[in-house]
Protein backbone atom coordinates (compact mmCIF):
# COMPACT_ATOMS: atom_id res chain seq x y z
CA UNK A 1 0.00 0.00 0.00
CA UNK A 2 1.20 3.45 -1.20
CA UNK A 3 1.75 6.00 1.47
CA UNK A 4 0.46 9.61 1.00
CA UNK A 5 2.45 12.29 -0.14
CA UNK A 6 3.65 15.13 1.63
CA UNK A 7 1.25 17.96 0.38
CA UNK A 8 3.80 20.35 -1.95
CA UNK A 9 4.76 23.09 0.14
CA UNK A 10 5.82 26.73 -1.57
CA UNK A 11 9.00 28.43 -1.47
CA UNK A 12 7.81 31.26 -2.53
CA UNK A 13 8.77 34.36 0.21
CA UNK A 14 5.51 35.11 1.91
CA UNK A 15 3.21 37.58 0.57
CA UNK A 16 3.31 41.54 2.02
CA UNK A 17 1.31 41.99 4.87
CA UNK A 18 -2.29 41.69 4.27
CA UNK A 19 -2.80 46.01 5.47
CA UNK A 20 -6.43 47.38 6.01
CA UNK A 21 -7.70 49.93 4.23
CA UNK A 22 -7.86 52.41 6.49
CA UNK A 23 -4.69 50.78 8.68
CA UNK A 24 -2.67 53.64 10.53
CA UNK A 25 0.63 52.84 11.93
CA UNK A 26 3.09 54.28 14.37
CA UNK A 27 6.33 54.61 15.91
CA UNK A 28 5.90 55.27 19.85
CA UNK A 29 8.70 55.85 22.36
CA UNK A 30 7.63 53.75 25.37
CA UNK A 31 9.71 53.41 28.25
CA UNK A 32 12.78 53.75 26.42
CA UNK A 33 12.24 51.31 23.38
CA UNK A 34 10.22 51.88 19.60
CA UNK A 35 7.11 50.36 20.05
CA UNK A 36 5.13 50.13 16.72
CA UNK A 37 1.15 50.74 16.76
CA UNK A 38 -1.70 49.92 14.88
CA UNK A 39 -4.72 51.31 14.74
CA UNK A 40 -7.52 50.83 12.71
CA UNK A 41 -11.33 52.27 12.49
CA UNK A 42 -12.50 56.19 13.42
CA UNK A 43 -10.47 57.84 16.51
CA UNK A 44 -13.34 58.81 18.30
CA UNK A 45 -15.29 55.84 18.35
CA UNK A 46 -15.08 53.72 21.44
CA UNK A 47 -11.67 52.13 21.82
CA UNK A 48 -10.87 48.64 22.21
CA UNK A 49 -7.25 47.90 22.75
CA UNK A 50 -5.35 44.44 21.85
CA UNK A 51 -2.24 42.42 23.15
CA UNK A 52 -1.02 39.45 21.69
CA UNK A 53 0.47 36.34 22.43
CA UNK A 54 4.23 34.97 23.65
CA UNK A 55 5.34 35.08 19.88
CA UNK A 56 2.29 37.18 18.41
CA UNK A 57 2.55 40.81 16.80
CA UNK A 58 -0.32 43.22 16.28
CA UNK A 59 -0.98 41.96 12.78
CA UNK A 60 -2.74 39.04 14.05
CA UNK A 61 -5.67 41.38 14.97
CA UNK A 62 -6.54 42.24 11.65
CA UNK A 63 -9.27 39.30 11.17
CA UNK A 64 -10.90 41.52 14.03
CA UNK A 65 -10.58 44.58 12.71
CA UNK A 66 -11.60 44.21 9.34
CA UNK A 67 -14.95 42.99 11.20
CA UNK A 68 -14.96 45.64 14.02
CA UNK A 69 -13.09 48.71 12.66
CA UNK A 70 -16.72 50.37 11.67
CA UNK A 71 -17.72 50.05 14.68
CA UNK A 72 -14.98 50.59 17.42
CA UNK A 73 -11.19 51.95 17.09
CA UNK A 74 -9.16 48.82 17.80
CA UNK A 75 -4.96 49.87 18.79
CA UNK A 76 -2.70 46.73 18.77
CA UNK A 77 1.48 47.30 19.18
CA UNK A 78 3.97 44.87 18.59
CA UNK A 79 5.14 44.37 22.19
CA UNK A 80 8.96 44.35 23.20
CA UNK A 81 11.08 42.05 21.32
CA UNK A 82 7.98 41.40 18.84
CA UNK A 83 7.68 42.51 14.71
CA UNK A 84 8.71 45.89 14.36
CA UNK A 85 8.93 47.15 17.78
CA UNK A 86 12.59 47.30 19.24
CA UNK A 87 14.25 44.19 21.20
CA UNK A 88 15.20 44.70 25.13
CA UNK A 89 18.65 44.72 25.45
CA UNK A 90 18.12 43.71 29.00
CA UNK A 91 15.83 40.81 27.89
CA UNK A 92 13.46 41.74 30.42
CA UNK A 93 10.08 40.20 29.05
CA UNK A 94 8.31 39.85 32.38
CA UNK A 95 4.59 40.51 33.02
CA UNK A 96 5.66 43.64 35.30
CA UNK A 97 7.31 45.26 31.30
CA UNK A 98 4.71 45.28 29.24
CA UNK A 99 2.21 46.08 32.27
CA UNK A 100 4.55 49.25 32.13
CA UNK A 101 4.49 49.70 28.39
CA UNK A 102 0.78 48.75 28.08
CA UNK A 103 0.19 51.75 30.85
CA UNK A 104 2.29 54.01 28.57
CA UNK A 105 0.98 53.45 25.15
CA UNK A 106 -2.70 53.90 26.65
CA UNK A 107 -1.49 57.39 28.47
CA UNK A 108 0.98 58.55 25.51
CA UNK A 109 -2.76 57.92 22.92
CA UNK A 110 -5.20 59.78 25.67
CA UNK A 111 -7.19 57.12 26.50
CA UNK A 112 -9.19 57.61 29.59
CA UNK A 113 -11.18 54.80 29.12
CA UNK A 114 -11.23 51.36 26.99
CA UNK A 115 -12.17 48.12 26.56
CA UNK A 116 -8.83 45.64 26.93
CA UNK A 117 -8.77 41.86 25.00
CA UNK A 118 -5.49 39.98 25.98
CA UNK A 119 -4.89 36.96 24.00
CA UNK A 120 -2.26 34.43 26.36
CA UNK A 121 0.94 35.96 27.44
CA UNK A 122 -1.13 39.27 26.55
CA UNK A 123 -3.92 38.14 28.97
CA UNK A 124 -1.79 38.06 31.83
CA UNK A 125 -0.92 41.60 31.20
CA UNK A 126 -4.92 42.30 30.55
CA UNK A 127 -5.44 40.40 34.14
CA UNK A 128 -3.09 42.65 36.24
CA UNK A 129 -3.95 45.89 34.27
CA UNK A 130 -7.58 45.20 35.13
CA UNK A 131 -6.37 44.81 38.69
CA UNK A 132 -4.47 47.64 39.01
CA UNK A 133 -6.82 50.41 36.67
CA UNK A 134 -10.09 49.18 37.29
CA UNK A 135 -11.53 52.91 36.28
CA UNK A 136 -10.20 53.13 33.17
CA UNK A 137 -11.88 49.59 31.45
CA UNK A 138 -15.46 49.10 30.23
CA UNK A 139 -14.53 46.22 29.71
CA UNK A 140 -12.28 43.20 29.97
CA UNK A 141 -11.82 40.38 27.53
CA UNK A 142 -9.55 37.43 27.89
CA UNK A 143 -8.67 34.73 25.32
CA UNK A 144 -7.81 31.56 26.46
CA UNK A 145 -5.36 32.20 29.57
CA UNK A 146 -6.40 30.89 33.52
CA UNK A 147 -4.20 31.27 36.33
CA UNK A 148 -1.38 28.35 36.40
CA UNK A 149 -1.99 28.45 32.49
CA UNK A 150 1.91 29.30 32.30
CA UNK A 151 3.47 27.07 34.85
CA UNK A 152 1.68 23.72 34.60
CA UNK A 153 -0.45 21.41 32.40
CA UNK A 154 0.31 20.09 28.71
CA UNK A 155 -0.43 23.36 27.55
CA UNK A 156 2.85 24.72 29.54
CA UNK A 157 4.48 22.04 28.78
CA UNK A 158 3.97 22.39 24.73
CA UNK A 159 5.46 26.10 24.76
CA UNK A 160 8.45 25.07 26.65
CA UNK A 161 9.14 22.35 24.03
CA UNK A 162 8.81 24.24 21.54
CA UNK A 163 10.73 27.23 23.20
CA UNK A 164 13.86 24.65 23.68
CA UNK A 165 13.58 23.17 20.21
CA UNK A 166 12.76 26.75 18.63
CA UNK A 167 15.33 26.42 15.35
CA UNK A 168 17.76 29.46 15.20
CA UNK A 169 16.90 29.67 11.57
CA UNK A 170 15.33 27.98 8.40
CA UNK A 171 16.96 26.92 5.11
CA UNK A 172 14.16 28.19 2.52
CA UNK A 173 10.87 29.56 3.26
CA UNK A 174 8.96 25.83 2.50
CA UNK A 175 10.93 24.65 5.58
CA UNK A 176 9.69 27.60 7.94
CA UNK A 177 6.31 26.69 6.70
CA UNK A 178 6.40 23.35 7.25
CA UNK A 179 7.51 24.10 10.42
CA UNK A 180 4.45 26.09 11.44
CA UNK A 181 2.10 23.88 10.03
CA UNK A 182 3.60 21.14 11.89
CA UNK A 183 2.91 23.34 15.43
CA UNK A 184 -0.24 25.33 14.29
CA UNK A 185 -2.11 22.40 12.78
CA UNK A 186 -5.65 23.79 13.35
CA UNK A 187 -5.50 27.49 11.68
CA UNK A 188 -6.53 28.64 8.44
CA UNK A 189 -3.70 28.59 5.50
CA UNK A 190 -4.37 31.96 5.26
CA UNK A 191 -3.48 32.60 9.00
CA UNK A 192 -0.69 30.05 8.85
CA UNK A 193 0.77 32.56 5.97
CA UNK A 194 0.36 35.72 7.83
CA UNK A 195 1.98 34.21 10.45
CA UNK A 196 4.93 32.86 8.35
CA UNK A 197 4.89 36.65 6.92
CA UNK A 198 4.77 38.70 9.98
CA UNK A 199 7.10 36.72 12.20
CA UNK A 200 10.25 35.54 10.06
CA UNK A 201 12.30 37.52 7.97
CA UNK A 202 15.13 36.61 5.10
CA UNK A 203 18.69 37.56 6.46
CA UNK A 204 20.99 38.81 3.82
CA UNK A 205 22.84 35.30 3.53
CA UNK A 206 19.20 34.12 2.56
CA UNK A 207 18.73 31.73 5.69
CA UNK A 208 15.27 32.80 6.95
CA UNK A 209 15.15 33.81 10.55
CA UNK A 210 12.69 34.84 13.37
CA UNK A 211 11.38 38.53 13.63
CA UNK A 212 11.31 38.89 17.44
CA UNK A 213 14.17 38.30 19.99
CA UNK A 214 14.23 34.10 20.10
CA UNK A 215 17.00 34.18 22.13
CA UNK A 216 15.53 36.36 24.97
CA UNK A 217 12.18 35.45 24.83
CA UNK A 218 13.26 31.47 25.14
CA UNK A 219 15.45 32.48 28.22
CA UNK A 220 12.86 34.45 30.14
CA UNK A 221 10.32 31.67 29.78
CA UNK A 222 12.43 28.81 30.19
CA UNK A 223 15.06 30.16 33.03
CA UNK A 224 12.41 32.73 34.18
CA UNK A 225 13.32 34.84 37.81
CA UNK A 226 10.95 33.57 40.16
CA UNK A 227 10.58 36.74 42.26
CA UNK A 228 8.84 38.16 38.83
CA UNK A 229 6.65 35.49 37.91
CA UNK A 230 3.07 36.77 38.42
CA UNK A 231 0.58 34.30 40.21
CA UNK A 232 -2.89 35.37 38.52
CA UNK A 233 -5.11 33.99 41.97
CA UNK A 234 -5.06 36.85 44.42
CA UNK A 235 -5.70 39.04 41.14
CA UNK A 236 -8.95 37.31 40.27
CA UNK A 237 -11.11 38.21 42.96
CA UNK A 238 -9.37 41.90 42.60
CA UNK A 239 -11.01 42.63 38.83
CA UNK A 240 -13.91 44.67 39.22
CA UNK A 241 -14.98 45.57 35.79
CA UNK A 242 -16.81 42.99 33.53
CA UNK A 243 -14.93 40.48 32.03
CA UNK A 244 -14.78 37.35 29.52
CA UNK A 245 -12.87 34.67 28.98
CA UNK A 246 -12.89 33.21 25.67
CA UNK A 247 -11.99 30.00 25.65
CA UNK A 248 -11.18 26.94 22.46
CA UNK A 249 -13.19 24.14 23.63
CA UNK A 250 -10.19 22.07 22.08
CA UNK A 251 -7.29 24.32 24.37
CA UNK A 252 -4.67 22.42 26.09
CA UNK A 253 -3.91 25.77 27.89
CA UNK A 254 -6.95 27.21 29.90
CA UNK A 255 -8.38 24.03 31.47
CA UNK A 256 -12.48 24.61 31.71
CA UNK A 257 -12.58 23.88 35.66
CA UNK A 258 -10.18 26.49 36.14
CA UNK A 259 -12.10 29.19 34.54
CA UNK A 260 -15.25 27.62 36.35
CA UNK A 261 -13.12 28.15 39.65
CA UNK A 262 -12.78 31.91 38.44
CA UNK A 263 -16.16 32.64 37.50
CA UNK A 264 -17.22 31.38 41.12
CA UNK A 265 -14.88 33.51 43.09
CA UNK A 266 -15.68 36.52 41.02
CA UNK A 267 -19.34 37.47 39.58
CA UNK A 268 -17.65 40.14 37.10
CA UNK A 269 -16.13 36.79 35.16
CA UNK A 270 -18.10 34.73 33.01
CA UNK A 271 -16.67 32.24 30.48
CA UNK A 272 -17.31 30.71 26.87
CA UNK A 273 -16.13 27.70 24.90
CA UNK A 274 -15.55 28.18 21.51
CA UNK A 275 -16.31 24.43 19.87
CA UNK A 276 -13.70 22.99 17.57
CA UNK A 277 -10.71 25.85 18.52
CA UNK A 278 -7.72 25.42 20.59
CA UNK A 279 -5.17 28.13 22.14
CA UNK A 280 -5.80 30.22 18.86
CA UNK A 281 -9.20 30.92 19.20
CA UNK A 282 -9.26 33.88 16.99
CA UNK A 283 -6.92 32.45 14.27
CA UNK A 284 -9.00 29.03 14.56
CA UNK A 285 -12.44 30.46 14.83
CA UNK A 286 -12.77 33.86 13.28
CA UNK A 287 -16.43 34.37 13.13
CA UNK A 288 -17.36 32.77 16.67
CA UNK A 289 -14.56 35.00 18.46
CA UNK A 290 -15.75 37.71 16.71
CA UNK A 291 -19.46 37.68 17.78
CA UNK A 292 -18.29 36.71 21.32
CA UNK A 293 -16.34 39.87 21.37
CA UNK A 294 -19.16 42.35 19.63
CA UNK A 295 -21.53 40.90 21.95
CA UNK A 296 -20.14 41.44 25.15
CA UNK A 297 -18.95 44.37 24.64
CA UNK A 298 -22.31 45.66 23.61
CA UNK A 299 -23.37 43.72 27.34
CA UNK A 300 -21.06 45.74 28.52
CA UNK A 301 -22.64 49.01 27.12
CA UNK A 302 -20.03 49.78 25.24
CA UNK A 303 -21.07 50.11 21.79
CA UNK A 304 -20.85 52.31 18.77
CA UNK A 305 -23.05 55.08 20.76
CA UNK A 306 -20.08 55.37 23.16
CA UNK A 307 -17.37 57.80 22.47
CA UNK A 308 -14.16 57.27 23.30
CA UNK A 309 -13.07 59.39 26.44
CA UNK A 310 -9.22 60.97 25.93
CA UNK A 311 -7.47 63.40 27.76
Amino acid sequence: MSETPEPIVSDAPPLPEAVLTGERSESLRINGLRLLCRQWGDPRAPALVLLHGLRGYSGTWRALAAALSGEYRLIAFDQRGRGESDWDPEQSYYTDAYLADLERVVDTLGLERFALLGHSMGGTTAYVYAARHPHRLAALLIEDIAPGSSAEGPGAQRIVTEMATLPESFASWAEARRYWRAKRPTVSDAALEQRVAESLRMRADGAVTWRYDARGIRQTRMRPDPARIVDLWPIVPRIAVPTIVIRGEKSDFCPLPTVERMCAMNSQITSVSVPNASHYVHDDAPTPFTNHVREFLMRCGWSPGARTQTN
